[in-house]
């Protein structure tokens, strides 16, 4: 169980840094969404943002929902990660 709960406290570790990109890159207009990597980026967090995006619109154009996004995913990976280490330390 502890090894289930650390693999997916570092899977939403990754998604975290996979929407910081997803983030900054989006502030270089610039840049081609239909082209390979950010295409592949853009299918990966998109659907999680849209959640986000539902519940916040733009305000002044610009997209807060990054932001509550983020907030809810790091509460997660600390629940993970805190059920994990209780995990391996009752299994003890």
């Amino acid at each position: 169980m502890a090894l289930i709960a650390n693999s997916l406290a570092y899977f939403l570790q990754i998604y975290f840094v996979l929407i910081i990109i997803r983030v900054l890159l989006s502030w270089f207009p610039n840049i081609n969404w239909y082209s390979q990597p950010f295409t592949t980026l853009s299918q990966l967090v998109d659907p999680y943002l849209n959640l986000f995006r539902r519940v916040i619109p733009p305000i002044g154009g610009i997209d807060l929902s990054p932001i509550l996004a983020i907030f809810v995913l790091q509460f997660l990976t600390q629940a993970v990660a805190s059920a994990a280490a209780m995990t391996a330390y009752t299994s003890y």
